[in-house]
């Protein structure tokens, strides 16, 4: 029996699944849930992926895709590109200025005492810890999931700062 040892061999690793095409009805529901919040938990993937009629795996893309798209479009300078490109995507959709942004989270001591507890515990925790924080303390997921990614940016920026001290004092 010949082995193959071509590149292009089709496993079900790296087999890429054909693109999704949303209606326009769809997209209104999927683009007013990414409004409410852009990380939705478990619960709320399978109630969308029940209510356009697709799989929970779509729109968990649909959510990363977003939020990278996002992200870029906040970085990126001209204004007019961003109008541009913006009424060719998704016409009905706004871009939110920094008067839209959500008001910063404060957290009680025992608020962050539970947050960091857990943090020490695991700084990655998944999905359902978080949720499950999130009750605890009682602040939605999404916040929970930003505390945990400033901390571990915070807690790395820190290691490296300990690590270069040595070589500053000699």
């Amino acid at each position: 029996m010949a082995k193959n040892n071509s590149p292009h061999k089709t496993t079900a690793r790296n087999h890429r699944q054909s693109r999704t095409k949303f209606t326009e009805d769809q997209l209104n529901i999927l683009i007013k849930a990414f409004n409410q919040t852009p990380y939705p938990g478990d619960a709320t993937k399978e109630k969308l992926a029940l209510e356009i009629n697709t799989e929970e795996s779509r729109i968990q893309i649909w959510f990363q895709n977003r939020r990278a798209r996002h992200q870029v479009q906040k970085r990126s300078k001209p204004e007019k590109h961003l109008e541009a490109s913006q009424d060719q995507d998704h016409p009905e959709e706004k871009i939110h200025g920094r008067a839209d942004r959500r008001c910063r989270t404060s957290y009680t001591s025992s608020q962050l005492h539970t947050l960091i507890t857990a943090f020490t515990k695991n700084p990655y925790p998944g999905i359902n810890s978080r949720e499950q924080l999130a009750k605890e303390i009682g602040v939605p997921e999404s916040r929970v999931q930003i505390w945990f990614q400033n901390r571990r940016s915070r807690f790395y920026v820190q290691k490296k700062g300990e690590l270069d001290e040595p070589l500053e004092q000699k």
